[in-house]
């Protein structure tokens, strides 16, 4: 049935028609010279008048009776001709098809038994049935003069008949697919002398030989849909469970049943029917499965499939994805490729991005114009326009911007002889269209001010006239470049260039990724200081779907969290006790409550985050990483949750049992309330809170220190051998022969043998009686050299790998004495795979860990102090002093391979060398490149991926420290002025030949402009080279 709405005049009926029958009818009475709304409804057909049109269901065949529309009798109404229906097509009004009398089996104990012919040769049923069960018994019978019987049964939705005989293999039949499927399905099987058959819907699917030669004989009674109990003496069996669901039309032989005469008690028996109606319920419709979820139902509930729809729960409602790559950085995870459901369990689907974990969790978005392209030949009226698509839609971008602390999106523009704005009337000639769809004619950089580019706000345009480079409007490149960050107009989804026709006009652009950092949700936060404080919201509208989540953090041992009251429905999240949370609901079925519980305290002042959801199936609540609680929703009942209260958080109506402490990113079905806005407006309640490092400080790794923020936290790494977020990015370095990494903690005086009291008294105060030493290594030489730790009283402690592979640790705390030294000598560590190593000393006893398994703890006999302290050297020794032999000889070698991770107390000397954060006394030689140690086993150590190139360094990157070991003689004066001579002629022979050059170069590449080249950006490059060396050229012939 389709109900249209048709405005037309009231002087005449509209025109109607359809290929069967249909009845039209007023909603009010016409009246002259006036419009009307006419109702057309038409049963059985749809009227299509004059059009050629399609539609998906066949018109209806069949009986219709009962007909009514807002209580008229719409038959009585056709059968009297009345002028308001029009009847098309064949339609009597006398149903000629026989009235079917269903019957409901209500429960798994239901069944029907009726009787049979016994002992004829042949058997046969038929029947009609639908059911949402996927298995269950249909019909059984006892055979005759052979011990056995008759199944017929569902299993998995498919058809089974199935024929046994003590002693014998069982005969199977299977056929059909999906019967379950609540539809009517015709059934009709026969046994005759020693064959099978199965009818299904018309169809014989199968047919086969039975059990032998033996004649098969009917049984005196037939069971449809299951077995009485026990004590009624039956053979009855039911391997699978009853059936739950309608059955109509049964036959036994050639024999209908009448149920009717079942009904009155004349005919057979039963438990538990409903004769004269199919009661069974479609649990899907409508579907209550969310984002997608494909809905299956059974005779009492429906069950949701939430496969491959990034979503779980019941109806599918709660999404597995975080809401921003800043919850994703809060819950460990590095850089990479993230899916954002930016709305939680709202309507928008989750999309896949990158997710960049600095400091700051950046969002980046692409787009497929991130590519320069250039523009010519554009008029006002013959416009260019460039589109912006998206890996996600505006929508799914809005809620990720409307989360976002910060976004900006950088547009490259550069023009040549092409302006942005008309001088004489101000108009724009180029402008962009954010996802509000209005134009915008501010350029990157600037504040949304009409017509306005970086250079104007600074003051730095090329012609002072105007507030953007472009419009000046010469014959050269220029740019107006920069970032657009007003949130308002982000994404930018078109750019439109209109002044680009005139002879040399060009310009060019290039659309950088949405960038946005933050997620101003996650840490959106109130502070609860009284019992009687609270903050109250609109109602909260979770009818048939709610969710709700937050944290919270107290040390208080009770209070309620939130609370939302109606008439007699309501919601209430609290803390109970100190171990325990409750979620209180009542949907008019009566109170429910579910708990979880906890082995430790949740008054801990910790961070503990809460998830509440009720639904249709089940209501559900889950803390931390606890198992959820869960309480099915009753079968039938009330399933609407009305309320009408405002919504109370950290608090109730009564002003009773407060909450006491911190609520952060309080979200109800996705969407995120403002708790600190609100708080600002609100006694006994503060906006933020602190203290978060109690809770995300051991995010912070290997030494980092954690750092309180106003909107979060931050891991310090500068005590820490690494970095990144979270301090958990290792710091590696691959080492060339010969190459070398010293960090000093002094500076380096020169030292005879009769000033020791001179240094003693300089530097007494660098004295260690414990130190921490790891690092990470990966090596395929020997001997080698790893760390070394010198000292101004020749003590000194090394790290080598001996002539045979066999890891060494040299002490030498006492200048007159030999090193003490700690071998593991049952490992070939120069076997190219990555060892780590750990050295612990407290004053005379050392520990010793290699790999995490091999350990050794020794006591020393030359010293507890290691004295003024002087270098940490990695690689190659260049001062050896007095060291043991073994020592100098790995010195000499120096190490060849990766190192990473390298930590002596509170000094990374690699990464004071590599990620330099403050001036250091350091010194690099030779081949030092930073790389990683993380490799493939079997990988040489020399033969990996190396990045951010790190030149070598003769002297130390100290500007103010001199090279090491510069000669002062006069024969190095004399040679230095030869030298500067020399030096003078070759530049002025330099400036001949590149004067030379550049008119060559000039002529060469005006000869070629109009040569294509790789990529517009290329070309782009190589004109603004160009226009530089021209630039250049100029100066150098004043010059």
């Amino acid at each position: 049935m389709t109900s249209i709405g048709t405005r037309c005049s009231s002087s005449a009926w509209a025109d109607k028609s359809t290929s069967q029958w249909m009845s039209t009818g007023t909603v009010s009475t016409p009246k002259e010279n006036s419009l009307t709304w006419i109702s057309i409804m038409s049963f059985g057909g749809i009227p299509a008048p004059g059009k050629s049109v399609s539609f998906p269901h066949k018109n209806f065949h069949g009986c219709l009776e009962n007909l009514y529309y807002n209580g008229v009798d719409i038959i009585d109404l056709a059968k009297r001709r009345k002028p308001q229906l029009i009847v098309m097509g064949n339609v009597s009004f006398s149903c000629s098809q026989p009235q079917s009398v269903p019957v409901t089996f209500l429960s798994p104990r239901s069944y029907l038994a009726l009787p049979g012919s016994a002992g004829e040769e042949e058997m046969s049923a038929a029947f009609q049935f639908r059911t949402w069960n996927t298995a269950a018994l249909l019909l059984f019978s006892e055979l005759q003069l052979v011990s056995g019987g008759l199944l017929l049964f569902l299993n998995d939705g498919k058809l089974q008949l199935n024929v046994y005989q003590p002693g014998k293999l069982p005969s199977d039949i299977t056929a059909g697919v999906g019967l379950n499927d609540g539809q009517w399905h015709f059934i009709s099987l026969s046994v005759k002398r020693n064959h099978l058959s199965v009818v299904v819907d018309g169809q014989v699917t199968s047919a086969a030989a039975s059990l032998g030669p033996e004649q098969i004989y009917s049984g005196g009674t037939y069971y449809f849909g299951g077995c009485p109990d026990n004590s009624v003496g039956s053979k009855c069996k039911n391997p699978l469970g009853g059936f739950q669901g309608c059955m109509r039309l049964i036959s036994i032989g050639s024999k209908v049943v009448d149920l009717v005469s079942v009904q009155q008690g004349s005919l057979g028996n039963f438990s538990d029917l409903q004769i004269d109606s199919c009661g069974i319920t479609d649990r899907c419709l409508p579907n209550y499965c969310e984002h997608g979820g494909e809905c299956s139902q059974s005779w009492n509930t429906f069950h949701c499939n939430c496969a491959n729809t990034g979503y779980r729960g019941a109806t599918c409602h709660n999404s597995i994805y975080e809401q921003s790559c800043e919850a994703y950085k809060h819950s460990g995870n590095t850089s990479g490729f993230y899916y954002i459901d930016s709305d939680g369990s709202g309507p928008l689907e989750p999309f896949l991005l990158y997710c960049n974990m600095t400091e700051t969790a950046w969002t980046i978005i692409q787009h497929n114009g991130s590519e320069f392209t250039r523009v010519r030949n554009t008029h006002p009226e013959s416009p260019y326009s460039g589109f912006f698509e998206y890996v996600a839609s505006l929508e799914q971008l809005q809620a990720t911007i409307n989360r976002a602390e910060h976004c900006e999106q950088e547009l490259t523009y550069y023009c040549k002889k092409s302006r942005l704005i008309n001088k004489q009337d101000g108009t724009p000639l180029s402008w962009w269209v954010g996802r509000t769809n209005e134009t915008q004619t501010y350029w990157g950089g600037s504040l949304p001010d009409p017509q306005k580019c970086a250079c104007g706000l600074e003051g730095s345009c090329i012609d002072s006239q105007y507030y953007c480079n472009c419009d000046a409007d010469r014959n050269e490149w220029t740019n107006d470049t920069g970032f657009l960050s007003y949130k308002e107009h982000l994404p930018v989804t078109r750019i439109v260039i209109t002044d680009t026709g005139r002879p040399h006009s060009e310009a060019a652009y290039k659309l950088g990724p949405l960038l946005c950092r933050g997620d101003r949700s996650f840490w959106n936060s109130a502070s609860f200081n009284t019992e009687a404080s609270y903050l109250h919201f609109p109602t909260f509208h979770g009818e048939l779907s709610a969710d709700v989540s937050f944290f919270f953090k107290t040390t208080a041992s009770s209070g309620v969290f939130l609370e939302n009251l109606g008439i007699t429905d309501f919601i209430r999240i609290e803390l109970r006790s100190p171990t325990v949370v409750t979620f209180s609901f009542d949907v008019g079925n009566g109170p429910f409550e579910i708990s979880v519980q906890s082995p430790t305290h949740f008054n801990d002042n910790q961070w503990h985050h809460v998830r509440v959801e009720r639904n249709m199936k089940e209501a559900s609540v889950q803390v931390d990483q606890l198992s959820p609680k869960t309480q099915p929703a009753p079968a039938d009942g009330h399933v609407l949750l009305q309320l009408n209260s405002q919504l109370f958080v950290g608090g109730t109506a009564t002003r009773q049992r407060g909450f006491l402490g911190c609520i952060r990113s309080l979200q109800l079905n996705g969407l995120a309330l403002d708790l600190e806005e609100r708080a600002k407006v609100t006694p006994g309640v503060e906006p933020g809170c602190r203290g978060h490092c109690s809770s995300y400080g051991k995010l912070c790794l290997n030494g980092g220190r954690c750092r309180e923020r106003p909107s979060g936290f931050s891991c310090d790494c500068t005590l820490s051998a690494y970095t990144g977020p979270f301090c958990a990015d290792e710091i590696a370095a691959y080492f060339g022969s010969g190459s070398s990494v010293i960090y000093n903690f002094q500076e380096n005086y020169s030292l005879s043998k009769n000033s020791s009291s001179q240094a003693a008294s300089f530097h007494g105060d660098v004295k260690l009686s414990r130190e921490m030493i790891t690092l990470s290594f990966r090596t395929a030489r020997t001997p080698s050299s790893l760390l070394y730790v010198s000292s101004f009283y020749k003590e000194y402690l090394s790290v080598i790998i001996a002539k045979n592979g066999s890891l060494q640790i040299r002490y030498k705390l006492n200048r007159y004495q030999e090193p003490d030294v700690v071998t593991f000598d049952f490992i070939n560590v120069a076997d190219g795979q990555l060892h780590h190593i750990e050295i612990n000393r407290e004053e005379g006893l050392v520990f010793v860990e290699i790999d995490e398994n091999a350990r050794r703890q020794v006591h020393l006999s030359s010293g507890t102090e290691f004295s003024a302290v002087k270098s940490i050297v990695l690689g190659r020794i260049s001062e050896h002093g007095d060291v043991d032999q073994e020592t100098a000889l790995a010195g000499a070698h120096g190490f060849q391979g990766c190192l990473s991770a390298v930590q002596f107390g509170h000094v990374a000397p690699l990464k004071a060398a590599l990620h330099p954060s403050r001036p250091a006394l350091i010194t690099v030689s030779g081949h030092v490149t930073e790389s990683s140690c993380v490799a493939q086993a079997g990988t040489d150590a020399t033969s990996r991926e190396r990045t951010h190139s790190f030149a070598d360094h003769s002297g130390t990157r100290d500007n103010r420290e001199p090279l090491a070991n510069a000669i002062r003689s006069d024969s190095a004066v004399i040679g230095g002025l030869i030298a500067v001579v020399i030096f003078i002629l070759l530049c002025i022979a330099a400036i001949a030949a590149r004067i030379y050059q550049q008119k060559r170069l000039y002529k060469r590449n005006e000869a070629k402009r109009s040569e294509n080249v790789d990529s517009a950006e290329a070309v782009l490059k190589s004109e603004l080279n160009r226009q530089h060396a021209v630039n250049e050229n100029q100066k150098e012939y004043f010059f």
